[in-house]
């Protein structure tokens, strides 16, 4: 029967063999594991739709309806909503980041509410993917939002209130 102290050498032993062997392989590019295929454009905004699509039906919902049409008299809808369709999405941003409250025309129909500010809530990336989601779905169609615009608007627009319609068209 072996030892603890031969049984302990042996397992570092082997160990150490491990890594030197690992340690000897070539170098250079044939040995390289190979890397994934970049996602394609298409594959890309496929999957920040589906992230997109969660968000918005936990958080944005409630008030927007999962089918983009809003509460009449409440809560506008999204669904061909200039605001949400325009060519530069930093109104949209700005609005979903820091909130909007007071009067506003949409499609028509004015509604008078307030939208809680999501900035606080939600990240980056989690912010553009439900934004690009609005801007697409519901026969919406616009460009997508990258992560790196709403950090753009988070660190260089500082903000404490609601943004009002007047102040949003204003910028």
């Amino acid at each position: 029967m072996k030892s603890f102290r031969s049984t302990r050498v042996a397992a570092l032993t082997a160990g150490l063999a491990l890594l030197t062997l690992a340690g000897c392989s070539k170098s250079g590019s044939e040995t390289a594991t190979p890397t994934a295929a970049a996602e394609s454009p298409e594959d890309a905004l496929a999957r920040q739709l589906l992230a997109g699509k969660a968000v918005f039906e936990k958080v944005c919902a409630v008030c927007h309806q999962a089918n983009g049409q809003g509460v009449p008299a409440v809560f506008p809808p999204l669904a061909g909503s200039p605001l949400i369709t325009e060519a530069d999405p930093g109104k949209i941003i700005r609005a979903t980041m820091h909130g909007l409250q007071g009067p506003i025309t949409v499609n028509g129909h004015e509604f008078n509410s307030v939208m809680p500010p999501q900035g606080p809530v939600l990240n980056d990336a989690d912010l553009a993917a439900a934004i690009t989601y609005a801007r697409n779905s519901w026969g919406n169609k616009a460009s997508a939002v990258t992560a790196e615009q709403v950090s753009v608007v988070r660190l260089t627009v500082k903000r404490d209130k609601f943004w009002t319609w007047e102040e949003l068209n204003a910028r």
